[in-house]
């Protein structure tokens, strides 16, 4: 089975944080990597801070790395789900359950997204 490495964001993911955010995730991204993202801690985030999960996306892609992205809450989630993003996503709600689907045991059988289809909060 393949290591895993989990990158904890800070409490905010704006403009000013961005860039070491980008730098952070993008140095777990090799190819082959499973990362999980850990947004926890994050109660700001900007649309700086959805760019760089994006940019994060977009780069697991290129080089064949799996990515999930788990526990954001709150407003941080609301960004993600306004944004459109939270649809591209794979998004669990722990890092447990993060690290179960790179293991590649399924958790409930479906991916789930930040929200319930519908669902505004």
């Amino acid at each position: 089975m393949a290591d895993i490495t989990t990158v904890r964001l800070p409490e905010r993911v704006d403009s000013a944080t961005s860039a070491a955010v980008e730098v952070s995730i993008v140095a777990a991204l090799r190819p082959g990597a499973h990362v999980v993202v850990d947004g926890s801690p994050v109660t700001y985030m900007s649309a700086a801070g959805v760019r760089v999960l994006a940019i994060a996306l977009h780069r697991a892609v290129e080089v064949e790395a799996r990515i999930v992205f788990c526990s954001f809450r709150g407003a941080a989630a609301d960004c993600l789900l306004v944004s459109g993003f939270a649809q591209l996503f794979d998004v669990a709600d722990s890092v447990a359950e993060a690290e179960q689907r790179l293991h590649g045991r399924p958790v409930d059988g479906q991916v789930r997204r930040l929200h319930a289809c519908g669902g505004a909060g």
